[in-house]
């Protein structure tokens, strides 16, 4: 087991949910952690617009990504897991999910089904386990991590659907340091692309066909959180955050563009804290109900959820408005 371990930190394999962090570090957390009973949570949620490579991954390569789960659990010792969908995700494989959790039930595993009502929030791993346990879908406070206090009180591994196909991968030695790109918007061909980790936005989207010949720009990562370039910028960057790729025409009226992301915040806020519960709600009634866009206000708001949200929900709705007002529409509030 310490084999693979080695493996994973050799590779370099990192978070494919969105957070980046390094897969090994959070085995040996869970490792070390005391306690009998441990558990393996794989994440189906993509809450976030903009992602659909989890279930491209689950219908294509449902085997590896099992596969991938197994080998957690055997490194932790453990044959306790919990799959996490999207629920309209398993309606969709439902038959293939049940016939790989037979087979792994006749090893001695025992894997279970939590079938999520989509959202960005559940996607967060403390706020799925509340989820699994039956309570509020909020996110929970940090100390104790999930590593050390997890599910049902006991220390557990969670981890994204493309991480576990890589885990898969690695041990089987056919790893190479691609990730899955999520591509849609104003393109030619949308759909999901297995390509390099380390191409530039650019040489992705030329090599796919999907360079446009008009002016645009894109919003890479998420489709409410994800970061905003222009199309000059591409060369210099990569993909980010869980790993989408939208293209706006450049002509796209900015009001549309906020109300979309501020629609998306205000419904997916959990209402745990005050800022984002108030703020994202706010954001959406200011760019609805005025006929000026009114930045000034708009931004007094941003900056109080950047600074004082519980979460990253509220934290991230910065991202995409500063990054839009500096990279696309070169304003300074």
């Amino acid at each position: 087991m310490k084999k693979i371990l080695k493996q994973i930190q050799k590779a370099g394999l990192v978070g494919r949910g969105g957070a980046g962090f390094p897969t090994y570090l959070k085995w040996q957390f869970v490792k070390k952690a005391k306690g009998k009973t441990k558990y393996v949570v794989c994440n189906a949620s993509e809450g976030e617009t903009g992602l659909f490579k989890d279930i491209f991954i689950i219908e294509h390569y449902p085997e590896k990504v099992f596969e991938g789960l197994k080998i957690a659990m055997d490194f932790l010792g453990t044959k306790k897991a919990y799959f996490n969908f999207n629920e309209t995700y398993y309606h969709r494989t439902k038959k293939t999910v049940t016939s790989l959790i037979e087979k792994y039930k006749k090893l001695g595993y025992e894997i279970k089904i939590y079938k999520e009502i989509p959202s960005y929030i559940g996607g967060e791993e403390t706020a799925l386990i509340n989820a699994i346990e039956g309570k509020r879908v909020e996110p929970r406070i940090k100390p104790p991590y999930p590593a050390n206090h997890g599910l049902f009180g006991k220390p557990t591994l969670v981890h994204n659907v493309e991480t576990l196909f890589n885990v898969a991968r690695v041990a089987n030695n056919e790893f190479e340091n691609r990730r899955f790109y999520c591509l849609y918007g104003e393109v030619k061909s949308p759909g999901v692309y297995h390509l390099p980790a380390d191409w530039s936005i650019y040489k992705i989207l030329k090599h796919t066909n999907n360079l446009p010949n008009f002016e645009f720009f894109v919003q890479i990562g998420g489709g409410a959180s994800g970061v905003v370039y222009n199309q000059n910028q591409l060369k210099k960057h990569k993909v980010s955050g869980a790993g989408s790729i939208e293209i706006y025409k450049k002509s796209t009226p900015a009001r549309k563009v906020l109300e979309r992301w501020f629609d998306f915040y205000n419904l997916q806020s959990c209402g745990k804290c005050t800022p984002c519960r108030e703020g994202t709600y706010q954001l959406y009634k200011l760019i609805t109900e005025n006929k000026q866009i009114p930045w000034k206000k708009i931004m007094e708001i941003v900056e109080t959820l950047e600074q004082t949200s519980f979460c990253a929900l509220g934290q991230s709705v910065a991202v995409p408005v500063k990054s839009y007002l500096k990279n696309v529409l070169k304003k300074k509030i």
